[in-house]
């Protein structure tokens, strides 16, 4: 969808400090020697025992303070995950709300993979052209990947994950960025990727079971490709990103050609390449490949993590024109253009 007149005023995150390296992980036999060959990557951002809601604290604080807002200035609060972020039951969102921005702050949590921060700046553009008044929204995302039931250097293949969190203030009025267009679709003929055969009930957490969609990944190439009905469905994701992508541009008014950045997930040099780059007839230069690969996949954050990487390094100017593109479980494709048009105050 289009939007008018709706803009990105800050931008937070948070990447933990350690960075632990591809050649350690294989030294002490946590990552495959031979995927480490394959797949480029060079290491992931680890938080320790930083729960993500703190980490999504810091992120949020850093992008209203960039974007010169108080936190009464907010009209909501989208809070995006992909893992587990505290006890059972309860709503990280709420951490926020107590310590950050209030309780009468319109606030949930989006569950919804890899893509959560699209879906929130598709709500949360509609949301604040919905009525005369409405200022600001903040989105945040965030993950700690670091427990018993998930092994980060097995998570998925082609990408190790990483800790990180990542924040974005969306407004009316001027911003550094304007959000031209959002786009997601889903295509639910490849919902068995991400579940393979495990059941629905009980839920594999409760009984202690591990999570991998490796293991899920190759359960489906291998029990439901035979009958070509795998073979479809990757065909018909692959035709998602590019009907998304063209939308996307149709209603940005540009072209490929014009896009002068590319952030897509953090995964493997081949996958950048094969699925984004590629699809796009754009130089893997152009992509954030380069600085994705040294933090690892960090779940909803990854797009956000890159933009905030290309400000701060001087890699987008104003004029410049940025696509953001993800998939997740379910399957959805989404994806976001921005144009720059103001250096950020903070750079």
């Amino acid at each position: 969808m289009r939007y008018a007149d709706t803009y990105i005023s800050g931008v937070g995150t948070f990447v933990p400090r350690t960075i632990v390296s591809v050649e350690k992980a294989v030294a002490k036999g946590w990552y495959p020697a031979e995927d480490a060959e394959l797949h480029n990557l060079a290491g992931a951002a680890v938080a320790g025992e930083t729960p993500a809601p703190e980490m999504a604290l810091h992120a949020a604080r850093a992008a209203l303070k960039r974007a010169g807002r108080a936190p009464g200035d907010l009209d909501l609060l989208l809070y995006a995950s992909t893992w587990h972020q505290g006890p059972d039951g309860w709503p990280p969102h709420s951490y926020l709300q107590r310590h950050l921005v209030g309780g009468n702050v319109l606030a949930t949590e989006i569950r919804q993979g890899c893509n959560g921060m699209f879906i929130a700046l598709e709500l949360a553009a509609g949301h604040l052209s919905s009525a005369p008044g409405k200022q600001a929204a903040l989105l945040v995302a965030a993950d700690n990947y670091g427990t018993p039931l998930m092994d980060r250097w097995r998570m998925g293949p082609g990408y190790v994950g990483g800790d990180a969190a990542a924040a974005l203030v969306l407004t009316r009025d001027q911003g550094f960025a304007r959000l031209l267009s959002v786009r997601t679709t889903t295509v639910a003929e490849a919902e068995e990727l991400h579940r393979g055969s495990e059941p629905l009930f009980p839920p594999g957490v409760t009984v202690g079971r591990r999570m991998s969609f490796t293991a899920r990944n190759e359960q489906f190439r291998r029990d439901v490709m035979p009958s070509g009905d795998a073979t479809a469905a990757l065909f018909h994701i692959q035709r998602a990103l590019v009907e998304v992508v063209e939308g996307l541009l149709d209603e940005s008014g540009i072209t490929a050609a014009d896009l002068t950045r590319v952030a897509f997930m953090n995964y493997s040099e081949e996958i950048v390449e094969q699925r984004c780059m590629a699809l796009l007839d754009l130089p893997m230069s152009r992509s954030t490949w380069d600085y994705g690969r040294t933090i690892g996949h960090c779940g909803a954050s990854d797009q956000v993590l890159s933009l905030d990487h290309l400000l701060a390094t001087g890699q987008l100017r104003p004029g410049d024109h940025l696509l953001m593109l993800g998939t997740g479980p379910g399957v959805t494709v989404s994806g976001a253009v921005i144009t720059i048009t103001d250096t950020p105050q903070w750079i």
